[in-house]
């Protein structure tokens, strides 16, 4: 499965941003997707996962701020953002992996190449 991340940009605080990861090469509509972050100086952080069926995790801090979506059709994972603040300023990555949910990213085999938000105070 081959991923390939886009939608990151600069916004100023408040604002929204809609992630696209563009899966390719593999049965999409099985494969549980996910999406981490890195800021500058830490590590990677789970921020929401999607099963194939539909079930979703969030990280508590982006609960009722991000909305994570999926299109089997288009085989695309979304990740909306909303209300941004500076403290979500990071690299986005999506990954993907087989089974169950999970927030532990040494579990998904497949990564993107990350796409860069960055929210201005």
């Amino acid at each position: 499965v081959q991923l390939q991340a886009s939608g990151g940009g600069l916004v100023q605080a408040g604002g929204s941003l809609r992630l696209s990861c563009a899966a390719s090469g593999g049965a999409f509509s099985t494969v549980l997707m996910g999406w981490f972050r890195q800021a500058p100086g830490k590590d990677r952080e789970f921020v929401a996962a999607i099963s194939w069926t539909g079930g979703i995790e969030y990280a508590d801090s982006v609960k009722g701020q991000f909305t994570i979506s999926r299109d089997n059709a288009k085989n695309t994972a979304y990740l909306q953002m909303n209300s941004l603040k500076p403290g979500d300023t990071a690299v986005y990555y999506c990954a993907a992996k087989f089974g169950l949910l999970s927030r532990y990213s040494g579990q998904y085999n497949y990564w993107g190449q990350g796409t860069l938000v960055t929210v201005s105070s």
